[in-house]
């Protein structure tokens, strides 16, 4: 079953497939939204609404006053586009070499400027304050962490926050949502050996890079299978190997790139601990130097549970999928570290129409009606909330 849209909704259905088709042709890096943001707050401005801009350098947010506000709801998109090339052959097609929204942040931003539109429209009918957050940087380094340092949102008296993401894993039309950890905390780690080169036929005077790393690769799997509860989700995966120079020269130097995800920081901080203590036992046993280099990334995604609850009352009850943990990553969370709220997953598979591309792939797509589906689902929420009489 699809959500149902009203007709004020389905009448913003070719406004918002206009927003998006303009930003999908601009994508534009972390901290460098610079055309995004201009063209957010030109938008902003064709509507009088009143916005703050220059957040975190490229980041807009826009603010609207209730007539009897008791609360202050937060809405976020993300702006920032991935380095990749687009492989879509469409009339809206990226403008810039090597740079594509492929992970749908063009749709988020559509929806919230939908969103902004419907409210300027309905000003008298708006009871609760609403901030919208058109947040920078998402993909990294995280825009939200530094939004929360600087206390961006206090000065808002922001008391409860929502954001969603276009998933392409979901049927278009469903909603996917969980009460409690949704998404995982996530981190990065660079292994650095440091052997010894030689002949390879004289390989004893030698310390060989290539066999200590694949010590590690085999053995820090072990990690997750006998160090960690086997009911707490765990991930280590090493993506990335680079060692040796000549077929038979023994390799000095090995360079090893991967990731952690969990659920939990105690899980999260199991793992480095064993790593560590791994690594430590090769150096021992083959006089060598490894040295680990982590980068913690995002806490988990967290969904208030109460707030959860009220979120699925306020959809229809068919178009709700309670979806699985999943092991991607998002800095929504550090909002939900300081101010209670949910995320959620915006379905746009579609296999009829080849809308079947995952996240972050150069052919992601999807059906640009879903973007109604999403500004209905805001909708619901707060005339749910009895924040906006619809």
């Amino acid at each position: 079953m699809y959500l149902k849209i009203s007709i004020e909704t389905m009448e913003l259905l070719e406004e918002l497939k206009a927003i998006r088709r303009d930003l999908h042709q601009i994508p534009e890096l972390a901290l460098e939204e610079y055309k995004t943001s201009k063209y957010i707050q030109s938008y902003l401005d064709k509507l009088d609404i009143q916005y703050e801009s220059g957040v975190l350098g490229t980041g807009v947010i826009a603010y609207f006053k209730g007539h009897n506000a008791k609360k202050t709801y937060c809405f976020r998109a993300d702006m920032d586009a991935l380095g990749m090339q687009e492989d879509n052959q469409l009339d809206y097609k990226s403008t810039h070499s090597c740079k594509m929204h492929g992970c749908g942040h063009d749709g988020h931003m559509a929806i919230l400027l939908g969103l902004a539109n419907y409210l300027a429209k309905n000003r008298n009918k708006l009871k609760e304050n609403i901030v919208l957050l058109f947040q920078p940087a998402e993909e990294g380094p995280g825009g939200a962490s530094f939004i929360m340092q600087e206390g961006i949102l206090k000065k808002y008296n922001v008391e409860e926050i929502y954001g969603l993401h276009l998933f392409p894993g979901i049927e278009e039309g469903k909603i996917g949502v969980r009460p409690g950890a949704m998404m995982s905390q996530n981190g990065e780690f660079d292994i650095h050996i440091e052997g010894k080169s030689a002949h390879g036929a004289m390989p004893h005077i030698g310390v060989d890079s290539v066999l200590i790393a694949s010590e590690l690769i085999l053995g820090m799997q072990s990690i997750i299978s006998r160090s960690i509860n086997p009911i707490k989700p765990g991930v280590l995966t090493i993506g990335r190997l680079e060692v040796g120079e000549k077929r038979n020269i023994i390799a000095r130097k090995g360079i090893l790139e991967g990731t952690i995800r969990t659920f939990s920081q105690e899980t999260y901080d199991i793992i480095k601990k064993r790593m560590t203590d791994f690594k430590k036992g090769l150096e021992v046993n083959y006089q060598c130097k490894i040295e680990i280099l982590f980068r913690d990334m995002y806490p988990a995604v967290y969904n208030d549970e109460k707030l959860t609850e009220i979120f699925i009352a306020a959809q229809e009850k068919d178009t709700i999928d309670t979806v699985d943990p999943i092991m991607l990553a998002e800095d929504f969370a550090f909002y939900q570290k300081e101010i209670p709220g949910v995320f959620f997953f915006l379905g746009c598979k579609n296999e009829d129409k080849g809308f079947i591309y995952p996240l972050h792939n150069e052919r992601f797509n999807f059906d640009e009606k879903i973007l109604t589906y999403g500004l209905q689902v805001y909708l619901n929420l707060l005339e749910h909330r009895d924040a906006l009489e619809i």
